[in-house]
């Protein structure tokens, strides 16, 4: 494409022309990462465009000492760093000299990261798609740390987005990112602010608005243990600030806490004022045993007496409680749903097994949905036979196009919005009494 004049007004137009680019990942377990300064509020229209979560990658260039513009490499968090070799033998940059940029910039690094993360950890990208967004690419040496290191932090894909690059910027990157989003490609490239209207350097306080707007309100959010059985069980709780009820998370066969669907689902439950634990229904120990993957009784019985122990928990003291179920997770949830202590207020099963929770369906209460995909008939035909035995309000909800895990575009979040919908009218009714103490 050879330049002839401005692309981009400035870096919120540029964000969503990046965002109509990204479509195809809307809907799926992902997390938008932006690098301060100039990427944040391109990343923040791109993350409201995906309605998915913003987080940062901090990234310092190593500016060439009498070029600064001109990098020669790159650090990062978590011991990041990237050094372009053409371009210090260009500039004949010394080993001194590269050691004395490092200081200041890494200096600068961990006063950005601490101001800008305000004692937030950063995002868990395990298993997610995550979304690298700068204002530009040049040199490229900042886009490569920042996508080195949110694989290191256990990304399943890692896509790096951008408004404008060189015409070769696939060359230089496409080993560090599994996909590479560009808007334009300009030749000749000089630099980047050369293509857009206001180039103006983005201020700490401009950064600090964008992620306010992600941020969602203050609560807790981190790793806890749960004691079930006799067995320590690892569990995520995440309650957001004036949560108005508490959904319990039952893993199908095989997943665990870090199942990034249920993670997903999760977020869109704590968007919209939800708590939610997840927990791991087995031990390590347990895993391998096929038996106790499939022993309904088991898993139910587990997900029973969390939900009894919650109940105790201060800060859920009234708080409604739902279920969420799936694959065979949904029948441990129903199996627990129709036991005299448990009394969930809802019940949530997502390409689930209602059919193994046998005789126990016919005890449920608690308003029931179950979720299916389009494209997977044998579950759909055991979901409609299990509703028959249902003495609870219930409905059967088909998501188009989806297959049993629905990992087709857009099918995960349209199964999340059918949760928190049902969630939300369900568990809007009148408060649990605080449990008595002995």
């Amino acid at each position: 494409m050879h330049f002839t004049g401005t692309y981009f007004t400035d870096r919120t137009d540029a964000g969503r022309q990046l965002a109509t680019r990204l479509g195809h990942l809307r809907g799926e377990p992902l997390v938008v990462v932006a690098l301060p300064r100039g990427g944040v509020p391109v990343a923040a229209e791109v993350a409201d465009a995906l309605d998915a979560p913003l987080d940062i990658c901090v990234i310092r260039k190593l500016g060439v000492p009498s070029q600064p513009e001109l990098g020669m490499g790159a650090i990062g968090e978590d011991g990041a760093r990237v050094i372009n070799d053409q371009v210090v033998r260009m500039a004949g940059a010394s080993a001194a000299q590269i050691a004395e940029v490092e200081r200041t910039e890494r200096a600068e690094l961990e006063r950005r990261a601490e101001r800008y993360r305000g004692g937030r950890s950063p995002a868990d990208l395990r298993g997610r798609t995550v979304v690298v967004v700068d204002d530009g690419v040049a040199t490229g040496s900042t886009a490569r740390a920042a996508c080195e290191i949110v694989r290191a932090r256990g990304a399943a894909l890692v896509v790096l987005a951008v408004p404008v690059a060189p015409k070769d910027w696939t060359v230089r990157l496409g080993d560090v990112a599994d996909q590479l989003v560009c808007v334009a490609t300009p030749s000749p490239f000089f630099a980047i602010g050369e293509f857009y209207e206001d180039f103006t350097q983005t201020e700490d306080a401009e950064v600090l608005r964008c992620l306010s707007r992600f941020a969602g309100p203050p609560g807790t959010d981190r790793e806890v243990t749960v004691l079930a059985d006799g067995s320590r069980l690892g569990g995520r709780l995440t309650v957001p600030d004036g949560a108005t009820g508490v959904v319990v998370f039952a893993h199908g066969s095989g997943s665990s806490r870090h199942s990034p669907r249920n993670r997903f689902v999760a977020e869109v439950l704590n968007r919209a004022g939800l708590a939610t634990l997840l927990f791991d229904l087995l031990t390590e120990a347990e895993e391998p045993d096929r038996q106790k993957v499939f022993d309904v009784a088991l898993l139910g019985g587990r997900l029973a007496q969390v939900t009894d122990r919650l109940t105790y928990e201060r800060w859920a003291v009234g708080l409604p409680v739902g279920y969420f179920g799936a694959s065979t997770g949904a029948a441990a949830a129903l199996w627990a749903a129709g036991q005299d202590g448990a009394q969930p207020a809802a019940v949530v099963s997502r390409g689930g097994r209602p059919d193994l929770a046998g005789s126990w369906l016919g005890r449920v209460r608690a308003p029931t949905l179950l979720i299916v995909g389009g494209r997977d008939p044998v579950v759909t035909e055991l979901n409609e036979r299990a509703r028959e035995r249902l003495r609870c309000p219930n409905e059967l909800a088909v998501v188009p196009h989806a297959t049993h895990l629905f990992e087709e575009p857009g099918t995960l979040a349209a199964a999340a919005g059918l949760a928190r919908d049902w969630f939300l009218r369900h568990l809007a009714g009148p408060s649990r009494p605080a449990p008595e103490r002995s």
